[in-house]
């Protein structure tokens, strides 16, 4: 079963009707003073938490794509604006960062990043190289634009900076 935003919604109505119930049960648990009517209140004030946010969840849900090809990266620098950063290993292909920037830029994607006044996201991606002992040396491999309002943006440019993977070690490059 998909995590949809359809599905959300539905399961958002279905705890809404529970909410109801909880509702008259409670507003009848305090008329006749029953000793359990402020377990009542609680329970009926959490579902209506869930509803909420299984609500916020139909408008979008916290899904993840899987790009055939890409390999693991980590998130590095993102202040939920229009540019971040990922880390790769140095030792992937071209053809695995193009898929990974591919993903990275389906996985953090949100409609409520910042614009700064840009209408697009730019994802670079880097890996840290040692040219010799003690010292590092970040290596911008590439980078990808989307638009920051679709999510499944046709345009979506990726940008390899093949120049740079000549600086990586001999062994890893391919």
């Amino acid at each position: 079963m998909s995590l949809t935003p359809a599905l959300f919604g539905q399961l958002a109505q279905v705890m809404g009707i529970f909410v109801l119930v909880c509702a008259t049960i409670t507003g009848l648990a305090l008329a006749f003073q029953w000793s359990w009517r402020y377990r009542m209140v609680g329970a009926t004030l959490f579902s209506v938490v869930l509803v909420i946010g299984l609500f916020s969840l139909s408008f979008e849900p916290l899904t993840r794509s899987s790009v055939e090809g890409s390999v693991p990266f980590k998130l590095v620098y993102d202040r939920f604006g229009s540019q971040a950063t990922i880390v790769v290993a140095p030792t992937l292909t071209i053809a695995q960062l193009e898929s990974t920037l591919k993903q990275a830029s389906s996985n953090l994607f949100s409609s409520g990043r910042i614009n700064q006044g840009e209408d697009r996201m730019t994802i670079y991606a880097r890996t840290v190289t040692h040219p010799r002992e003690g010292v590092s040396k970040p290596l911008y491999l590439g980078r990808v634009k989307r638009s920051l309002s679709l999510r499944n943006d046709p345009n979506i440019e990726v940008e390899i900076f093949a120049d740079k993977f000549a600086e990586l070690p001999k062994d890893t490059n391919s």
